[in-house]
C-alpha cells in the first residue's frame, strides 16, 4: 500500500490486517515453537537415559549444530556487500566515516550513489527489521540503514570469508559423527524413535532464528509501518504533533478517529501517556513482575517445574553448578562448546555493537538476531541470562566459538578490555587481570 496516496480508509484497513497478521503469526509462533521444543525436551530426556548427556553437554550440542536458517542468510548477504564496497573502491569511505554518516557519505559520491540504491533494494527484502525484537517504536533498517551498513563495516574491517562458509562443513561432519557415537548407545529397537525426535530437535534452532527473523521482527516491524502512515496522516490533519505519537494511542482510539481524524484532537491523550512513559524509564525494568512476598527464586522454581519449553529452553535454562576446585570468577553452563581467550567486550545495548573488534569475547546480559553478524568476529560469549535455545546459544554453535550462558553477573563483574578466559565445556569464566 502506498501510505502517502492511500485514502484515510485504506490506511485504516491496513492497520486492521496488520494487527490481523501479527496475530495469526503468533499463533504460528506459538504452534510451532511449542511442537519442536517440546521435541527438544524429549530428544534430551532420551539423550540422559541411554548415552548420559544432556544439553548442557559439548557431545549434544554436536547432535543440533550445523544448519543454516534465515538470519544467516541475511548476514551473508551483508558480508556480501562489503566485498561489493571494496571492488567498487568505496571500502574508505565506511572504514573513515562512523555507521551513522556512512549513508550520507555513499550518497555524495557517483559510485556510492548506485551502491546505497540497491542497498536500499535489499533493505526492502530483509531489512524490516528494528534493533530489538517486537519494539514497534524502534525504527527499522528500511527507515534507518545504520546498523546494517555498521555491519558492512565490520566485515569490511575483519576481511576475509563468511565464518559461517568456513565453519559450516566442518560443524557438519562433527554432527555426522556425533550422531553415529550416541545411536550407538540407543538400543535397536528404541533407534527409529530416538532418530525420529533428534530430526526433530535438530530443526529447533532453526525454527528459533527464523521465527524471529519472520515475526519478532518482520511482522512488527509492519505494524510500525502503518502506524507511521496514519501517524503522517493525523499530523497533517492536525490530531497529533508528531507520527511516533501514534505508539502512545490504544487501536480502539485509532479506530474511532481513524476516517476523520482532522475532527479529534488528541493530544491530551498522548501528552499524559508519554509523561508517564518518560517516568517509567528512570528506573529499569525488573527481570519479572513478582507478587509480594515471592522472590525471582521461587519463580525460577515453578518455570522448572512446569516443563514448560519455552521456559526451560529460552528463558530459564540449567543453573549452573559451582564447582570450587576449578577456581573460577563465575559459573554457569555449556551453550556452545570450546575454550577461548581474549579482551572483554561488555555490551549492553544495540547501540554499542560498532565496538566489538575482532578477537574480542562479548559480554551481555542476552542477545537477539540484530547482533548476529559481530559473531563472525568475536572469539567466544558470556551472557548473564540464557539456556540452550536461546539466540546467543545457537549462533555460538554455528559459529563454531565457545558460549557460558547464566553467569547471572556477567556484565557487573567483568569490565571492557580485561583479559577473560571462556571455558564452555566447564561452564566457567576466568578473570585474568584483576
Amino acid at each position: 500500500l502506498n501510505l502517502d496516496e492511500a485514502t484515510n480508509i485504506e490506511l485504516l484497513d491496513n492497520f486492521e490486517e496488520t494487527i490481523n497478521t501479527c496475530r495469526r503469526m503468533w499463533e504460528i509462533h506459538m504452534y510451532m515453537m511449542y511442537g519442536t521444543y517440546t521435541a527438544y525436551i524429549l530428544f534430551e530426556n532420551l539423550c540422559r537415559e541411554m548415552a548420559g548427556i544432556d544439553d548442557t553437554s559439548p557431545l549434544f550440542h554436536k547432535l543440533v549444530s550445523g544448519f543454516d536458517n534465515k538470519v544467516f542468510q541475511a548476514d551473508r548477504r551483508l558480508w556480501e556487500y562489503s566485498n561489493r564496497a571494496r571492488e567498487a573502491g568505496l571500502a574508505d569511505v565506511f572504514l573513515q566515516n562512523d555507521p551513522a554518516n556512512i549513508a550520507a557519505a555513499l550518497a555524495s559520491v557517483e559510485k556510492g550513489k548506485a551502491f546505497l540504491k540497491d542497498f536500499m533494494d535489499f533493505m526492502n527484502e530483509d531489512g524490516w527489521r528494528m534493533q530489538r525484537m517486537s519494539e514497534i517504536n524502534l525504527p527499522s533498517w528500511v527507515e534507518d540503514p545504520t546498523p546494517a551498513l555498521g555491519n558492512v563495516k565490520q566485515f569490511l574491517l575483519k576481511g576475509g570469508g563468511f565464518n559461517l562458509d568456513q565453519e559450516r562443513l566442518k560443524i557438519a561432519e562433527e554432527r555426522e559423527a556425533a550422531e553415529k557415537e550416541v545411536l550407538a548407545k540407543v538400543p535397536q529397537e528404541q533407534r527409529s524413535w530416538f532418530e525420529q525426535l533428534m530430526r526433530l530437535a535438530q530443526k529447533s534452532g532453526v525454527f528459533s532464528e527464523e521465527h524471529d527473523h519472520y515475526l519478532d521482527l518482520y511482522t512488527h516491524a509492519m505494524m510500525r509501518r502503518s502506524a507511521l502512515g496514519l501517524g503522517k496522516r493525523w499530523v497533517q490533519k492536525g490530531a497529533i504533533d508528531d507520527q511516533e505519537d501514534m505508539f502512545f494511542l490504544i487501536p480502539d482510539e485509532v479506530r474511532r478517529a481513524g476516517i476523520n481524524p482532522d475532527q479529534f484532537d488528541l493530544r491530551y491523550i498522548v501528552e499524559r501517556r508519554k509523561a508517564e512513559w518518560e517516568e517509567w524509564q528512570k528506573t529499569p525494568n525488573p527481570p519479572a513482575m513478582l507478587k509480594e512476598g515471592f522472590d525471582m527464586d521461587q519463580a525460577m522454581g515453578v518455570l522448572v517445574q512446569s516443563n514448560d519449553p519455552i521456559a526451560l529452553k529460552v528463558v530459564v535454562g540449567a543453573m549452573p553448578e559451582v564447582r570450587p576446585e576449578l577456581k573460577a570468577d563465575l559459573y554457569g553452563t555449556c551453550g556452545s562448546p570450546g575454550v577461548a581467550e581474549g579482551p572483554a567486550r561488555v555490551i549492553m545495548t544495540e547501540d554499542e555493537l560498532h565496538l566489538v573488534k575482532e578477537g574480542d569475547i562479548l559480554v551481555a546480559a542476552t542477545t537477539s538476531p540484530s547482533w548476529t553478524p559481530i559473531f563472525s568476529m568475536i572469539k567466544g560469549v558470556i551472557v548473564d541470562r540464557g539456556a540452550s535455545l536461546s539466540h546467543a546459544a545457537i549462533v555460538g554453535r554455528e559459529y563454531g566459538i565457545p558460549v557460558v550462558m547464566n553467569v547471572f553477573e556477567g556484565t557487573q563483574k567483568i569490565k571492557s578490555g580485561q583479559r577473560v578466559k571462556v571455558d564452555a565445556n566447564l561452564g566457567t569464566v576466568y578473570i585474568m587481570d584483576k
